[in-house]
């Protein structure tokens, strides 16, 4: 399922237009892409969380050439699964 294939379902599950499906989603996507660039951990039970995760530099290989780079620090997204998700998958 893709952004705008969740936008529709919740237009029709819901009986409301399309444009206010949508903002209701943007708001939702924003609000956690804003917690997350706050350092924040974003929790919806019985679905997962979400929370950054640093990690440092190091040298690696170019696999094509072989080449040395540095690879700089980065932040990275992490989803971690909730129980109740994880159920409800292996029932």
């Amino acid at each position: 399922m893709n952004k705008s294939e969740l936008i529709k379902t919740l237009a029709e599950t819901n009986d409301i237009p399309a444009d206010e499906a949508s903002v209701m989603v943007n708001v939702f996507v924003d609000a956690v892409k804003e917690a997350l660039l706050n350092g924040d951990r974003v929790e919806i039970r019985g679905f997962g969380s979400f929370k950054i995760k640093d990690y440092g530099g190091y040298t690696g290989r170019n696999p094509k050439t072989g080449e040395v780079v540095s690879v700089e620090p980065k932040q990275l997204p992490f989803f971690r699964a909730g129980k109740e998700l994880k159920e409800f998958l292996n029932s």
